[in-house]
């Protein structure tokens, strides 16, 4: 078993981490974690994962109070999953940041 772990700054002042983790047998990815973190009021938060524990691939959204959206994502395998789940965090990370940054301002 293969496994790939790393982290990506999705900004330029390397506040935004994505962190990478996944699992892969044979070009087969068997479990994955792909999350977004952001430094809001010097303090590290998780704001978005997704992640197949539970064994299903799943989106969470992490609330400021503690509380979690789980929402599931239907693909043919985790490989498609795990592409998807990298891209909309790439592409939607600022949208995420500042509705997640709006909750913990309105806390």
């Amino acid at each position: 078993m293969q496994e790939i772990e790393y982290i990506f700054f999705l900004s330029s002042e390397m506040k935004d981490p994505l962190r990478v983790s996944a699992q892969k047998e044979r070009g087969e990815i068997l479990e994955f974690t792909v999350q977004y973190e952001a430094l809001i009021r010097h303090e590290w938060r998780p704001v978005v994962r997704y992640d197949t524990a539970h064994g299903f691939a799943h989106k969470d959204i992490l609330h400021p109070d503690g509380t979690v959206d789980k929402q599931p994502i239907y693909f043919e395998s985790y490989n498609l999953a795990f592409t998807y789940a990298t891209l909309d965090l790439k592409r939607f990370w600022k949208e995420y940041r500042e509705k997640h940054k709006k909750e913990f301002d309105n806390d």
